[in-house]
């Protein structure tokens, strides 16, 4: 029944007798609060002590699991007293109250700062999407199985050793209630210890060294004796629990908790999207294919369509020129100037063939059938002909008798004997 103090940003408090405060949560939406957190520290020269105060003392109210587990470790968690301690608030998130029993008459400070950027929020946030995304290949990977082996070891000593000794719990029902109760205690250790990690660095550094080293090789020896998973079915499971873990991750990593559903349908759908995707991108391609510009084809012509397009395209090509020659664009005078037959011009321009009749019997004389190039042409090839047949018979008859020397040593007084 006694009001409490309304805590706004950047406020900066000084008492020195017991009081309570509350900082009311602003329910206007803005995306620029995704990873902002709000920062309240209480620090003293003297011990004192700080106690949350939840609105919801019974925890049947709770909504989710996750308000139910929170309540449930509030209730068992006693408050310690301190020389100073710290509370991250998250934007849009529940109101907060807590209360500050001072031992002696010393004065406290209450300091109030935003941070637009809070680190482990988009750690938290990055890190869910990567395992969602990167589930299927870590639960198949050697080291990651020894590496979470360890890390369970060390955080969930009791869920641990109920793995390990699975096989010899004989019914299920049991072990999944022994697993229940394994993990409630687990996550009432984790959060005793983040709560008092400062205190145990401080006075007990070497307790705590030696038990990270000492769970952490004898989890890792114990999952090299059993070696990875290779069932289809363990490495499924694993999966899941990854994705499950991933999706903790996302809701936990930001403070609007439509964002993290948006995200969590959204990763839930490209699981589900990756044929229609993979389908998309195969009719795409194919469609590219035939916008594209084709490549050109080269095609060799053979002797024949090589001499029928070389007339048309000269036909074509001096038609073009005639009609170019009787456009008035076309300046007749200069061009008459520098011919040196300007009727024979004249003449081609109004129709007459480009080549004169004796002009054509010329060239027939001189390249066609019994010209006088052909003529020289063929006695070249005789003439070097002849000059190879006399050193090709010169060398047939060495060869020959070579041949005949040869068969006649072995017998050299065969006519002798005859």
């Amino acid at each position: 029944g006694k009001n409490c103090s309304l805590l706004q940003e950047m406020d900066v408090i000084q008492k020195q007798d017991e009081n309570c405060y509350c900082y009311v949560q602003n329910r206007t939406i803005h995306l620029q609060y995704l990873w902002s957190t709000l920062q309240i520290k209480v620090s003293s020269r003297e011990r004192f002590r700080f106690e949350p105060i939840s609105e919801k003392n019974n925890c049947r109210n709770s909504e989710t699991v996750f308000e139910f587990a929170a309540c449930a470790v509030q209730i068992l968690w006693k408050p310690e007293t301190c020389t100073e301690t710290s509370l991250s608030i998250k934007q849009y998130a529940e109101d907060v109250c807590f209360k500050i029993q001072p031992f002696k008459m010393e004065p406290y400070i209450v300091r109030v700062k935003r941070e637009m950027l809070d680190g482990k929020l988009l750690f938290l946030f990055v890190a869910g999407i990567f395992l969602f995304h990167f589930a299927n290949s870590l639960s198949r990977s050697a080291k990651f199985f020894y590496l979470s082996g360890i890390i369970l070891g060390v955080l969930a000593l009791l869920v641990f050793v109920l793995l390990t000794l699975k096989r010899f719990i004989p019914r299920h029902s049991t072990f999944w209630i022994l697993m229940s109760g394994s993990w409630m205690v687990s996550l009432y250790l984790i959060y005793c210890f983040k709560e008092n990690i400062q205190w145990l660095w401080s006075e007990h550094k070497n307790f705590l060294l030696g038990y990270f080293l000492a769970v952490g090789i004898t989890s890792f020896a114990i999952c090299y004796q059993h070696g990875p998973l290779t069932t289809e079915l363990s490495i499924n499971l694993l999966t899941w629990m990854l994705q499950l873990t991933a999706f903790v991750l996302i809701y936990f990593g930001v403070t609007i908790p439509q964002v993290a559903y948006a995200v969590i349908a959204v990763s839930l759908c490209s699981k589900g999207l990756c044929y229609p995707l993979g389908a998309a991108c195969h009719i795409a391609r194919k469609m590219k294919h035939h916008f594209k510009s084709k490549k050109l084809v080269f095609k060799y012509l053979t002797e024949d369509e090589y001499r029928e397009q070389g007339e048309s395209e000269t036909i074509r090509a001096l038609e073009e020129l005639r009609s170019f020659c009787r456009s008035p664009d076309f300046p007749s005078w200069i061009a008459v100037t520098k011919l040196q037959a300007p009727q024979k011009f004249a003449a081609f321009v109004l129709g007459s063939p480009h080549v004169s009749p004796a002009e054509t019997k010329a060239h027939d004389e001189q390249y066609g059938i019994g010209s006088s190039f052909l003529e020289e042409q063929l006695f070249e090839t005789r003439a070097q002909s002849e000059q190879d047949e006399p050193a090709n018979s010169v060398h047939e008859e060495d060869e020959e008798n070579a041949n005949e020397m040869h068969t006649q040593v072995p017998f050299p007084y065969a006519t002798e004997l005859l």
